[in-house]
């Protein structure tokens, strides 16, 4: 399957802040311990949001095919009504 180019702008976007925050979390002065649980919990904190973000995309591609098959059948419609009036 083809990423489209909106896609791969999120995941870059989502991969480019998982990683600062990764960054920032290792040069932080803190007991080894206390950066891993900090870590896990970015972890799930990132992967709920990306898991909504990608709920969020499926319904609005519904809505879109949705959109997009009524529009065709209309204008499949309007074609026929004037190829039988001619």
């Amino acid at each position: 399957m083809k990423m489209k180019t909106a896609t791969k702008v999120v995941l870059g976007v989502a991969a480019a802040a998982a990683a600062g925050a990764v960054i920032g979390m290792l040069l932080a002065p803190e007991k080894g311990k206390d950066l891993q649980q900090k870590i896990r919990d970015g972890a799930k904190d990132w992967m709920a949001e990306l898991s909504s973000l990608l709920s969020l995309g499926r319904e609005v591609a519904t809505e879109v095919k949705s959109q997009g098959e009524e529009t065709y059948a209309d204008i499949k419609k309007g074609v026929k009504a004037l190829t039988e009036k001619a």
